[in-house]
């Protein structure tokens, strides 16, 4: 193969396609689909992706450019992977370029650097010497020979590193490029490099260090020293450098004179940044699986015995042991010599879910999540490239894990809407899982104990216009108990007794009795930061981000005032800006205000607080769970972090404060959000030996989703749901994209929103897919909008968008995009911004 197709890194509408370069001969070898490669493209030298292979055209390939360079020994991207971007691109509406790049690590996202080096090879400065005579027969000035010098010596430097060498000197270094002194060429590097250390090793036998120890002289007392402690560790070597000194109190200096005497090397060796080194997993063992995980296990297992692909949609109620079902049919695809990727909500990733797989299959596993530095996530990703990993804990990136014999995807909590990427490409880690499994016949299991209406209804009607799962249930606790007894409270009541309280009079008698009884609760509470929002009660002002259409949240801890979107932060006022009246209250309630308002209610009480504010630094999460694990807390405090992925044996209660707080959001899944909340957050308790009791604080009781929640009702409440869903044309009945276009200026927006759906309009009714939904056996399409977004400006930019719903095997995304296209090409403005989201779960 002399010719390569390259996806370019230049993410824009009119390099949206691949460019043809030459293989040169000695680059033959090195060159797979997936390469990364360093290209010449235009005036400069970009990074791209090799997407396919192919023989010299017959055409004339004068003017064709070859490639410069092979970026990595081994190809970052597999085929497969390749593959799967492409389908990424046609489904999701984005730039090939982004749909690769999502699936690499950052320290692999590489950027063209401009180097400088001597223009001839005959002027090699290996010493000050040769330079200096050299130097004495040209005739530039001093800042030249000084230039020339420091390159030579150098071999290639960069041309940031020079000009910080010579600040002064951009026009002389220019002048001799110009003259031919010095050579201007471009070179990829990567963000991040790998990480490497100084390490010590015996350069003779510890017989000839030992013989060498007694002829030291006194004056050489550390040299001694430091010998005898590397002899100590001879069973440890290679050891740090860095260590080593910091042990013994000595300088380099003194190893470096061990070195000159050859009883020591001194070598950069790599070191893997580990983000679980020092941790010891405690083995586990397969557990007995009950009769209910027998006849799912058996299900699954066929299909990898078989290697076959196949979907499993695992129904399993909370506690019914889903985990251990992933634990199993991975030790299968283990002994297969194939690879398995644990997909879990970023949320639930907590060192408890990924103690689980350590224990089970120790250095076989690596974690990817966004908790780790780049340099970690680095290293785990080429720890499984490299095959030293065959499991994958993760979040929804880590689907694409460069395995090369995937045999097995689990998605744990398939409904969470965390799997969605809400930037650029907009995937869905389902779908992705799904098709690339298809291409390596995978098995995959989706596991909740509240799947998706999507994924439910596909399970149940076997629709082939998505996916259709295979549904596998487990209505029953592993261990036998009983799921805990719920009770729902209406404020509305607790108000008009008297209670100004934001806990009921039943969650305090419980909470009351869990401190008596030496147990622990959990209390949720969908919101963070101390008060939702800051208002006048004498004017009505309430405090709002100067850039975002959206109120402000107060953060007692600071005293300040934040945009939860932009990051927009101001000085809590202590009078109203508008009237100068000091009636400035503090409305609704966050996780700040209920953690004071436990300390009033019950002294001594010890809260554990888990939410954004709490989490930032590295390892908080660990920190707060183990404290809790320990019982060194009373009560977990928190936001959605609390409500999955956690089992502690002594919680027996766990409270909600507001359990209706995102019913009422602009979202036609809101009613599913709330049930599916409640019922993973009261399946914290109870989950062992001790029964458990859920109370759910509510102002709207009767609400079907806050009753089947209370019931552990999942299939009354999807029936009901349905209902809504079909009357309204929402999914399973349909799919949608969400179009949303912003710009600064408000009429040239909506000026552009409406052309947008009229183009939409014309163009389907041209194709004869513009109609009513109404009719369930035939295709449609329809568009709602234009109409302000909810949340109407973010960032100084004003948003409006339009919903495309559709049914039926055409290819609308095609049409969307086409059109966003020529509307963008059209209003020649490059501060107009179209984004396409292809099955949105984010309607905000």
């Amino acid at each position: 193969m002399e010719m390569a197709r390259v996806i370019v890194d230049v993410p824009s509408k009119d390099t949206d396609r691949p460019f043809d370069y030459l293989i040169p001969e000695d680059l033959r070898p090195w060159i797979e689909v997936g390469s990364r490669v360093g290209v010449p493209f235009g005036h400069r030298t970009l990074q791209g992706f090799v997407v396919s292979l192919h023989p010299r055209p017959e055409m004339d390939t004068a003017k064709m450019k070859p490639i410069q360079e092979v970026l990595d020994v081994m190809p970052p991207l597999s085929p497969e992977l390749i593959e799967v971007g492409e389908w990424m691109k046609e489904r999701y509406a984005c730039r090939h370029i982004s749909a690769l790049q999502s699936m690499l690590p950052t320290a692999l996202k590489g950027k063209a650097e401009r180097y400088i080096s001597l223009a001839h090879s005959d002027m090699d400065m290996d010493s000050t010497e040769e330079a200096d005579g050299l130097f004495a027969l040209l005739p530039e000035s001093e800042l030249e020979q000084q230039i020339i010098r420091f390159v030579g010596q150098k071999g290639e430097v960069s041309l940031q590193q020079l000009s910080r060498a010579f600040p002064d000197g951009a026009a002389t270094i220019k002048a001799l490029i110009g003259r031919g002194r010095l050579s201007e060429f471009q070179q990829i590097k990567d963000k991040l490099q790998k990480k490497t250390m100084k390490a010590i090793e015996l350069a003779v036998s510890s017989e000839e260090a030992s013989t060498a120890l007694a002829s030291f002289p006194a004056k050489a007392q550390r040299q001694k020293e430091v010998l005898q402690y590397i002899l100590e560790m001879e069973d440890f070597l290679p050891i740090s450098q860095k260590d080593l000194l910091q042990t013994l109190g000595v300088t380099a200096g003194t190893v470096k004179a061990l070195a000159d005497k050859g009883l020591i090397t001194l070598e950069d060796v790599e070191v893997f940044r580990d983000p679980y080194r020092g941790r010891n997993f405690t083995p586990s063992t397969p557990l007995a699986l009950t009769q209910e995980q027998q006849v799912v296990y058996r299900s699954i297992v066929h299909k990898l015995d078989e290697r076959e692909h196949g979907v499993f949609l695992l129904h399993g109620v909370t506690g019914s042991g889903k985990t251990e079902i992933y634990l199993q049919t991975i030790q299968r695809c283990l002994e297969q010599e194939r690879q398995a990727i644990v997909l879990v909500p970023e949320i639930s990733l907590t060192p408890q879910m990924v103690e689980r797989f350590k224990a089970r299959f120790g250095d076989r596993v690596a974690v990817m999540h966004s908790r780790l530095s780049d340099g970690e996530r680095y290293d785990e990703w080429r720890k499984i490239r490299e095959g030293r990993a065959s499991v994958v804990v993760g979040a929804r990136s880590a689907v694409f894990a460069p395995f090369d014999r995937l045999g097995l995807i689990i998605m744990d909590e398939e409904h969470e809407t965390s799997y969605k990427q809400e930037e650029t490409p907009k995937y869905h880690a389902r779908d992705v899982a799904i098709h690339r499994a298809s291409l390596t016949g995978a098995a995959v299991i989706l596991g909740s104990a509240t799947p998706s209406l999507e994924s439910y209804h596909a399970a149940k009607s076997q629709a082939q216009d998505h996916f259709a799962p295979q549904l596998l249930e487990m209505p029953s606790r592993a261990l036998g108990n009983r799921l805990p007894e719920v009770q729902i409270v209406d404020m509305r009541e607790e108000l008009r007794d008297g209670n100004r309280s934001m806990f009921s009079r039943s969650l305090h008698a419980a909470i009351t009795t869990r401190l008596e009884r030496g147990e622990q609760t959990v209390l949720l509470l969908n919101r963070r930061g101390y008060s939702t929002f800051v208002m006048c009660r004498s004017c009505g002002y309430v405090a709002g981000c100067p850039e975002c259409d959206i109120s402000l949240t107060y953060h007692q801890k600071s005293n300040n005032l934040r945009c939860h979107y932009c990051g927009y932060a101001a000085q809590a006022p202590e009078v109203c800006p508008d009237c100068g009246s000091e009636h400035i209250r503090y409305f609704g309630t966050g996780t700040q205000r209920v953690e004071e308002e436990l300390a009033k209610l019950f002294p001594g009480i010890r809260v554990i607080r888990m939410d954004v504010d709490t989490t930032t630094e590295k390892g908080s999460h660990e920190k707060l769970l183990k404290q809790f694990r320990d019982k060194k807390g009373d009560v977990l405090l928190g936001t959605q972090m609390v409500a999955k992925g956690l089992d502690f044996p002594d919680v027996t209660l766990v409270g909600v404060i507001t359990a209706d707080s995102a019913l009422n959001l602009p979202d036609f899944r809101a009613a599913e959000k709330t049930f599916q909340l409640l019922t993973q957050v009261a399946g914290r308790a109870g989950r062992h030996q001790l029964p458990g009791e859920v109370v759910i604080q509510s102002y709207t009781p009767e609400h079907y989703s806050i009753i089947h929640a209370s019931s552990h009702d999942y299939l009354s409440f999807v029936k009901d749901e349905l209902k809504h869903r079909k009357a309204l044309h929402y999914p399973p009945y349909c799919r949608l994209i969400l179009v949303t276009l912003s710009h600064e200026q408000l009429p040239l927006l909506v000026r552009m929103a409406e052309n947008f759906a009229a183009a939409i309009k014309s163009e389907s009714d041209r194709r004869g897919w513009f109609g009513s939904l109404d009719r369930f056996d035939a295709s449609a399409l329809d568009i709602l909008g234009p109409v302000a977004s909810p949340i109407p400006r973010l960032k100084n930019r004003y948003r409006f968008q339009c919903m495309i719903k559709w049914r039926g095997t055409m290819d609308a995304v095609s049409l969307v995009r086409l059109v966003a296209e020529k509307l963008q090409d059209s209003a020649r403005d490059s501060k107009l911004q179209i984004s396409i989201d292809v099955d949105p779960q984010m309607l905000m």
